[in-house]
């Protein structure tokens, strides 16, 4: 597959850079298809050194002609993803891995809970669930980032009141003019104490965060089998 854009999405004074990286197949055939929550192999071709790695697809699964992801510039191959141009070909393997499959909770509440770029696999879930959302009761996304420089895809998840997705961004280090949560996101989970009886939470990011909510949300009553990974 070959670059199609890289735009930085984290802002500009952040020391960590984090971009969205575009990639469409080299003769314009549609991309292979995927469930909400798998992930690619990407590589550098004729290159062994950095080692190819593994990235979320952060598409709609109805987009068709393209994989989005969201890199962080945090070792030799996402620094290297990361300063790519425009037309820069790369070998991608996949789809493959487990996917979030809300098939089967037709009726339930859907919590999408991920940091970081953690959220990228759950930005396919929640565009999936857009088109589907009268199969859904309550559907709320529970964001965290470092810092407001961290967050990531604000515009978007502002835009997602109008498909009745309730969405909380928490900030582990605020600012004089957030009134959101500070913490971590189970913290922002423990405080609103969502209903598990009937609901089913779709986890993505760091191990930490991953093991304290789901302690978080076996808490509030959510069955381990309707705690969701995608991994």
């Amino acid at each position: 597959m070959q670059v199609k854009s890289n735009v930085q999405m984290t802002d500009p004074d952040c020391k960590d850079v984090v971009v969205e990286l575009t990639l469409v197949p080299m003769h314009g055939e549609k991309v292979r298809s995927f469930k909400p929550g798998q992930y690619v192999r990407i590589g550098i071709p004729g290159v062994s050194d950095p080692a190819p790695g593994y990235f979320a697809i952060a598409t709609a699964p109805k987009a068709g002609s393209k994989y989005e992801f969201f890199v962080k510039s945090a070792g030799p191959l996402s620094a290297y993803l990361c300063a790519l141009k425009p037309g820069s070909e790369l070998e991608v393997e996949g789809p493959m891995g487990k996917a979030f499959d809300l098939a089967p909770y037709k009726g339930y509440s859907i919590y999408l809970i991920g940091v970081g770029t953690g959220i990228a696999p759950l930005r396919s879930v929640w565009n999936e669930i857009i088109h589907h959302r009268q199969d859904y009761g309550k559907v709320a996304i529970y964001a965290g980032f470092l810092t407001p420089l961290h967050q990531l895809l604000t515009n978007e998840l502002e835009q997602l009141a109008a498909h009745d997705i309730d969405v909380s961004v928490t900030l582990e280090t605020g600012h004089e003019n957030w009134d959101g949560p500070i913490g971590y996101v189970q913290h922002a989970l423990q405080a609103d104490a969502p209903d598990g009886s009937h609901a089913v939470a779709c986890l993505a990011g760091m191990s930490a965060m991953v093991d304290a909510c789901t302690e978080t949300l076996q808490n509030l009553g959510f069955d381990e089998s309707r705690i969701l990974r995608n991994y």
